[in-house]
């Protein structure tokens, strides 16, 4: 049970109606299938859990198809029969019957429905937590390597699309099936003549209603297509960087004539696609027409009637119409298993990602509460991939116990790439980081983290109270700690004044407070958890002269007795550093002590005079 489509920008494509939009097969799912091939085993393991609810409901629906073909039969007993016949307890069972079978039919379809809804949504739930559980696995590279929006499709579109396998694609696939079949056998019991004649004229007409569905999607592709040129052009052009773009290059004209093109391409393809859509409702009407007329004409000739009722016709004139259905449905199976298997492959393809940054297999065991919080970095090497160079170079570099170390040097010297390494956002490519000797790939994450705080100069606040965002460091804490972490970080009298206090909603990314508000906050979310070792990576970028004097005067306290590195543009926020490296190029050029290097007159001291 495979079937599923992935929604592709406004195009939710479901199963097929008669007369509705025919199917061919994505090019992109072709490819995506090419490049990463799905193994039948491995998406059965995820419905196998669920094989006794599956079975019931295929026996739902094999069982409603089956009864619905009695409606036929009953209405030519009816026909030629009770009515003609005036015989009153057959009319009655008959129409009880018809009642009987259209609400047996019509509960057992809600029975389907939420029983194959109940498989889908187990399914898309598994396979979405497992995916958003293997991305947080990922390491930061993946992330800016990879467009958040693919992230976000994959998580939301194509898992969604999961429901679909079960609850619409695969239940209709299996309804079309067993409808056809049990719907031709009961063609050929009620009368074989015009079986026959449906055998024959069947054909052409789904092969000409299938043709003017495939124009129509053809068109309405190429308009979405327009459509979405058009919207960018809308966001680029009148967006306020977009405007100032424009008027400062004076390429107002241009952008006016530029959309003046695709809007009226856009009137010629929805003319197109209303004309196509009328000859496809043209095409149906004809179809449904002339079948019936066929039937009828056959039924009434002498030499093909072969003694046929009223109540047969009808039966048969039915039976004929529910057929169409079914049958166009069958003709979408190939794109829509091809569709079906892609989207699983793009879900597989984030399923079988290797981390950058793997988990050890054997962590050793460390207490972050007895850490002493020695720092080395021991011929240290470190390339981004896809990069032409190193940016980190055989970097020896010891921090003591409690000990600080500013790292300065110009713009992408390789300071903040150094620091990353310690609390494992990448992994060194040669050489290794140690914390008490232990290298930082042999401590399984939740441990690194209780040991490594950081506060870079990005400061990232969710979409919650400051209450919340607090406690993700500590979720335990309560609001006595929340508020000496916040008076640590100079933040508390702000967070104090504001008439919802701990519970004021930050906004997305914070933007309902300052960027030295937010960078507090931040700072007190670390103070919070505790950590042993600090990262500070331009920590006080964002704030005031009178501001950073104050967090600094924190963060000095806070740093009695644990391990910081700094990293730092302005020198005069390391002044107090125990030991000072100065990088160049991934390099460490220089080391020591401030008032060394500065009598050293070298590459430090020409960064203090600049």
């Amino acid at each position: 049970m495979l079937m599923v489509d992935t929604p592709r920008s406004s195009d939710r494509r479901g199963g097929p109606a008669p007369g509705g939009r025919a199917r061919r097969i994505d090019p992109r799912d072709r490819a995506q299938l090419a490049d990463s091939p799905v193994s039948l085993r491995r998406i059965w393991r995820l419905f196998a859990p669920h094989r006794a609810r599956m079975a019931f409901v295929t026996a739902l629906i094999v069982a409603t198809s089956i009864i619905g073909l009695a409606q036929p039969f009953l209405v030519r007993e009816v026909v030629d029969v009770a009515i003609p016949h005036q015989d009153v307890p057959l009319l009655l069972a008959a129409v009880g019957a018809m009642i009987g079978v259209a609400v047996l039919t019509s509960l057992f379809g809600v029975v389907q429905t939420w029983q194959s809804a109940t498989i889908g949504q187990r399914v898309m739930h598994r396979l979405r937590t497992d995916v958003f559980a293997h991305l947080q696995r990922q390491s930061l590279g993946f992330f800016t390597r990879t467009r958040a929006g693919e992230v976000q499709s994959r998580l939301t579109n194509d898992i969604n699309g999961m429901q679909d396998v079960v609850t619409s694609t695969a239940t209709s696939i299996a309804a079309n099936v067993t409808t056809t079949i049990a719907t031709s056998v009961a063609m050929v019991a009620i009368s074989w003549r015009l079986a026959l004649l449906s055998l024959v004229v069947m054909p052409p007409a789904i092969w000409l209603t299938r043709r003017v569905a495939l124009l129509r999607r053809t068109i309405t592709a190429q308009q979405q297509a327009r459509l979405a040129d058009l919207n960018v052009q809308i966001e680029e052009g009148l967006s306020v960087s977009g405007i100032r773009l424009a008027k400062t290059l004076g390429a107002g004209p241009a952008n006016a004539a530029r959309f003046a093109d695709t809007s009226a391409d856009l009137v010629d393809l929805e003319l197109r696609s209303s004309l196509a859509g009328r000859w496809r409702m043209a095409t149906m009407q004809i179809i449904f027409a002339v079948i019936p007329a066929l039937i009828y004409l056959v039924a009434g000739l002498p030499a093909t009637s072969g003694g046929m009722t009223i109540g047969t016709l009808i039966a048969f004139t039915g039976l004929q119409a529910t057929l169409f259905r079914p049958l166009m449905g069958l003709l979408n199976v190939g794109a829509q298993v091809v569709a079906s298997l892609a989207l699983f492959s793009r879900v597989f393809d984030y399923l079988d990602l290797q981390p950058d940054v793997p988990e050890p297999a054997a962590p050793v065991l460390l207490d972050p509460q007895h850490v002493r919080g020695e720092v080395r970095f021991e011929n240290v090497g470190f390339r981004y991939p896809g990069a032409d160079r190193d940016a980190l170079t055989d970097v020896n570099v010891s921090v003591p116990a409690g000990a600080s170390l500013a790292l300065v040097g110009a713009t992408g010297s390789g300071k903040s790439t150094l620091a990353s390494l310690v609390s494992r956002l990448n992994d060194t490519t040669t050489g290794r980081v140690t914390i008490d000797g232990v290298d930082v790939r042999d401590l399984d994450a939740q441990t690194l983290a209780a040991i490594v705080g950081v506060v870079s100069q990005e400061t990232y606040l969710v979409h919650a109270s400051i209450r919340d965002n607090l406690r993700l460091a500590r979720p335990g804490a309560d609001d006595a700690e929340l508020w000496q972490a916040l008076a640590a970080a100079q933040v508390a009298d702000h967070v104090a004044g504001l008439p919802e206090g701990l519970d004021t909603i930050v906004g997305a990314r914070g933007h309902r407070f300052s960027g030295g508000e937010q960078q507090r906050i931040a700072v007190a979310r670390t103070i919070l958890r505790d950590p042993r070792i600090l990262v500070l990576d331009e920590a006080t970028s964002a704030l005031d002269t009178a501001t950073e004097r104050a967090l600094q005067d924190a963060l000095d306290r806070l740093r009695v007795g644990r391990t910081t590195i700094t990293i730092a543009h302005r020198l005069a926020t390391i002044e107090d550093a125990d030991e000072i490296a100065v990088l160049d190029h991934g390099r460490v050029v220089e080391q020591g002590p401030r008032a060394s290097l500065l009598d050293a007159h070298g590459r430090f001291a020409a960064l203090a005079a600049a």
